[in-house]
Parts: structure tokens; C-alpha cells; sequence
């Protein structure tokens, strides 16, 4: 056997790293259902395809971060041999945190992204400079475009472009880069306002001490796919139909074939659902497709009795098909709507409007928001998941209760609520009227319920809250009016605590949402025992 020459092992491959943590927003539906990287693509999903092109070099220490459905990767340990890093803030923070959880492996290593996908091997046993696989884009492109000197090293890095090399694929760095490259990582990852970083981000700011080089790839042998319509361009099965059962939904609700459904797209996560739009035939909807343990804080059947109650009052989105046993809703999506903002004063008083028009119609469902039962019913669900994060949980639940009795002797009216009157569920239509959507939460409750809800939504002060009623009643309130909006306002505060911490369990963060509802509980409890 020849032995390895000080050469050989300096420029010798030593692992390589590949990020799939992320979501895969762009690839909805199929990622709801399993990983980007685990993406089939001409028979073979492109992580594995990835995995065997490094093994045929001989590079079998491969490391993947992990994070959403990190339990679908599990298998390729024993398939491969491969070894697995969790990113636990993948879902608050880009790829960035990823190179941040693998940097104590960083030395000659390759490190790509699980949406790589190469036609040929461009992978070797030994590396001799540092690299990033580059195609060339003609014409305007959003890509990260660079610039190079004579000898090909990487002098700038821009994000957007015209008739340039892009950034694309698979890239390789040295010990030397990976040990100062590491210190960078650190620093950046701790510094404020690097969430949305990806690692190169670290690459274009701290450019000028590093040397990298570009490797320069026909543009049909290096692939990342970034939406299914580039998937279906380029993989014929997918023409003939996706692998999602949402989309075999879809074919058989509008009695059209896949390749009809068009302009998929994810829309930003909600604190209960997510969601993707989509178009048939020019017409645009969006798919509801209910969060982690939602099922036991919604009752879909209620939800659907809502919708079917308040259409005669032409308020909401159009809905056209409800499944009540799971919860997946299909309803139009009006591309040119925008969310009312609550610092808006004409959005605010369109938006009590139409609250007020609701509680006077005299429509009613069988069932109660019953704010208590709530509260006990999340409180049980958090306590079962050992979820309850607040160390004075049990002081504030007192003082709760105190305000339950006051409300449940006042003996208050009871009319068709929303009970989930955030501003971002009103959306202000191109002609300026306002509807009000996702009526999850509807019952029948104290009108002055979604009055307390909308002013604790919008984080608004108590002087804030105070006016809010004014403008909903259109009058000075009673003094049992402020006392009632005071009391929802702390119960509103501490039922959402509960819920945010509850789907914290299943992993699911909203920053500081609960923090700010636990206060509400608790600062307008002293504002009603200031009134009594």
C-alpha cells in the first residue's frame, strides 16, 4: 500500500456537511409531508443521490443538520452511515445557525445544501483551493452573483445581477479557511439581527480575509430546486402528478389534473395553521392546513357551524370545501387584500364595524365560548405536556379565578362572537371594504369580548383599550362596560399564554407573543381592582 505523502494529507477531503434543517417553503405542499432533501427527483431523493456521489470518492464521514422532520433522516444512518446534528432554532433562524451547529467538524470539507442535485460528479478525494460551484445566468437574475480576477479568485459577492456567474451548488473549504471561517461563524451567530443570515452572508462581509475561488459548472449539470414548477420543468413524473395527498385534494375539489394547479406558494406560518396558495383556471385559493396539537384546541365541527351561520352576512372569505373531521379548509384568496394595521384609525373603526354588525344580527350558534372551560381545558393540555413556563403560574391563575367569579355573576349577554378579532384577520379589500376571516374560535359570548381581544392583539396600551370601546359602542361605556373589557383583556391575556405555551411543546416558537399576553393577565387584573 502506498503511503499518503504531507501533500496528499493536507489537501485530502476530510467530510462533508449538508444543511437540510430547513422547512422548504417553496416546495409546499410536498414538505409538509417530508423534507426537502428527502425530495425524490428521477427516482432518487436528492440527499441520497448527494450521499452516494460522495461515497464514490471515498468521502464517508457526511454529517446533516437536522431539523424539521428530523425523525425522517434517522433512517440513513444505518443506509449510510452518515451522522446527524439537530439545529434546535432551524425554525426561527437560516441556515446560518446550521453552520453554527456543525463548525466543530468544519476542516476540508464540502458543505451543501439538501437541495443540491448534480448530473455528475463534482466531488473529489483531494482538494487543492477553496471553492464555490458558480453557473452562469444570462440576463437579470435575483441570484448571488460574484466577480473574479484573472485566476478566478472571488473578488465581490452581490445579491442580484446581469449576465453573471451565480453561486449554485456544493461548495469546499480548507482547514486553514475552516479554522478562521469558525471564529466568524461564532461571532455572527451571537451577534443581534443575524436570524434571517444564510452562512454566506459571513462569506460577502468578511470577503477580503478569505480566498476562495470559483469553480465554474455547466449550468446543466448543477441544480437547486426552488419551487416545484422548476421540479416539474426538469423531472417528467412530476408533470403526471405530485406525491402529496393535498394535491389530490385540490384535483378532486375542482376537477382538474395536477399540472392545472398552478402558482403554488407557501404564505407565512399563522399561530394556529399554515398555509399555501394556489390558482385554477386564473382564480387564486388558499389551502388551510391545521398546525401541531391544534386538534385539541379547535372544534372544527363548531367552526364549520360558524361559517354556515354568519354567510348570510357576506363578512368572510368564501369557502369551498371544509373538512370538519381534520380541518383542512379551501377558501378564495384575494390577491390584492391587504391585513388592516390597528394603528390605522379609518382600518379600526371599519373593523368594529363590523364586529358591531355581528352582535346585533341576531344570529346564533348551539355552542358558548365559554372562556373558563377554556382557560381549564388549555391549563390541562399544558400541564399534561409539563408546558407552563411562568414560575408564578399559579399566583396569576388565583387572581384569574377571581376574575371568572366576577364575570359569571354579572349574569352577561350572550351573542355571536368571533373571539379571535386580531386586526391581521381583517383584510382590507382593493375597494377599501374589510372582511373578517378564520372564525376558529366563534361561539356565543359577551360582545365586549372581541373588543378586549382585538385591543390585547394589537398590543395596545390601556388608555388604548379604553378608547377602543368607545369607538365600538359609539358612546361613553358603563362603568360595568370597562369593568367587562378590563376582565376579558385578563383572561384573554392568560388563555393565549396557556395556548402559546402549550404549542411551544410541540417545538413551535412566537418569540415573545406569550410573554406579552401572560402581562396583559396580570396588569389588567390591577386595573380592575383599582375600579371595584
Amino acid at each position: 500500500m502506498m503511503k499518503m505523502n504531507m501533500s496528499d494529507r493536507m489537501y485530502k477531503v476530510d467530510n462533508a456537511i449538508i444543511l437540510a434543517a430547513g422547512f422548504g417553503s417553496r416546495f409546499v405542499p410536498v414538505t409538509y409531508e417530508l423534507p426537502k432533501g428527502l425530495v425524490p427527483v428521477r427516482g432518487e431523493p436528492l440527499l441520497e443521490r448527494q450521499i452516494k456521489q460522495l461515497l464514490e470518492k471515498g468521502i464517508d464521514e457526511i454529517y446533516i443538520v437536522v431539523g424539521y422532520l428530523k425523525e425522517k433522516f434517522e433512517y440513513l444512518i444505518d443506509k449510510y452511515g452518515v451522522k446527524l446534528i439537530y439545529n434546535p432554532e432551524y425554525a426561527v433562524k437560516n441556515n446560518l445557525s446550521s453552520v453554527y451547529y456543525a463548525r466543530r467538524h468544519l476542516k476540508n470539507s464540502y458543505i451543501l445544501s439538501a437541495d443540491n442535485w448534480m448530473e455528475k460528479n463534482i466531488f473529489n478525494s483531494f482538494e487543492e483551493k477553496n471553492w464555490y460551484s458558480c453557473v452562469y445566468r444570462s440576463g437579470t437574475t435575483s441570484e448571488w452573483c460574484v466577480k473574479t480576477d484573472d485566476c478566478g479568485l472571488i473578488k465581490s459577492i452581490t445579491i442580484g445581477g446581469c449576465d453573471s456567474w451565480v453561486m449554485y451548488g456544493p461548495v469546499f473549504i480548507s482547514c486553514e479557511f475552516s479554522g478562521k471561517f469558525i471564529v466568524k461563524i461564532e461571532e455572527y451567530f451571537q451577534k443581534p439581527g443575524t436570524e434571517n443570515y444564510m452562512w454566506e452572508n459571513v462569506l460577502i462581509d468578511e470577503l477580503k480575509q478569505f480566498s476562495i475561488y470559483i469553480n465554474m459548472q455547466p449550468s446543466d449539470n448543477v441544480y437547486e430546486f426552488e419551487t416545484l414548477e422548476e421540479l416539474r420543468e426538469f423531472d417528467p413524473c412530476y408533470r403526471e402528478g405530485l406525491p402529496n395527498n393535498h394535491i389530490k385534494l385540490i384535483e378532486n375539489i375542482f376537477k382538474v389534473k395536477e399540472n392545472e394547479i398552478t402558482c403554488i406558494k407557501s404564505q407565512k406560518a399563522g399561530m394556529t395553521n399554515r398555509s399555501f396558495t394556489f390558482s385554477v383556471n386564473g382564480e387564486s385559493w388558499i389551502f388551510r392546513l391545521p398546525g401541531e396539537g391544534t386538534d385539541k384546541l379547535i372544534n372544527r365541527k363548531q367552526e364549520l357551524e360558524a361559517y354556515k351561520t354568519i354567510k348570510p352576512l357576506d363578512i368572510c372569505d368564501e369557502i369551498i370545501f371544509f373538512d370538519e373531521e381534520n380541518g383542512i379548509k379551501i377558501s378564495r384568496f384575494y390577491n390584492d387584500a391587504v391585513n388592516t394595521s390597528a394603528a390605522d384609525f379609518d382600518d379600526v373603526k371599519k373593523s368594529m364595524s363590523i364586529i358591531r354588525n355581528l352582535h346585533q344580527s341576531g344570529l346564533a350558534v348551539k355552542h358558548l365560548f365559554d372562556i373558563e372551560s377554556e382557560i381549564f381545558c388549555y391549563l390541562n393540555l399544558c400541564n399534561e405536556r409539563d408546558a407552563i413556563r411562568f414560575l408564578d403560574n399559579f399566583e396569576t391563575l388565583e387572581k384569574m379565578k377571581v376574575i371568572i367569579r366576577l364575570v359569571n355573576d354579572m349574569n352577561l349577554p350572550k351573542v355571536l362572537c368571533h373571539i379571535d378579532s386580531n386586526p391581521d384577520n381583517f383584510i382590507k379589500m382593493e375597494n377599501g371594504t374589510v372582511r373578517l376571516i378564520d372564525w376558529e374560535y366563534a361561539g356565543m359570548c359577551d360582545p365586549i369580548i372581541d373588543i378586549s381581544m382585538y385591543a390585547i392583539y394589537s398590543y395596545y396600551s390601556k388608555e388604548q383599550t379604553d378608547e377602543l370601546l368607545k369607538i365600538y359602542l359609539q358612546r361613553e361605556p358603563a362603568r360595568d362596560e370597562t369593568i367587562r373589557l378590563y376582565a376579558y383583556a385578563a383572561l384573554g391575556g392568560y388563555l393565549w399564554s396557556l395556548w402559546t405555551q402549550y404549542k411551544q411543546s410541540f417545538g413551535v416558537e412566537f418569540g415573545e407573543y406569550g410573554m406579552k399576553m401572560y402581562r396583559y393577565a396580570k396588569d389588567f387584573y390591577a386595573c380592575i381592582m383599582q375600579r371595584l
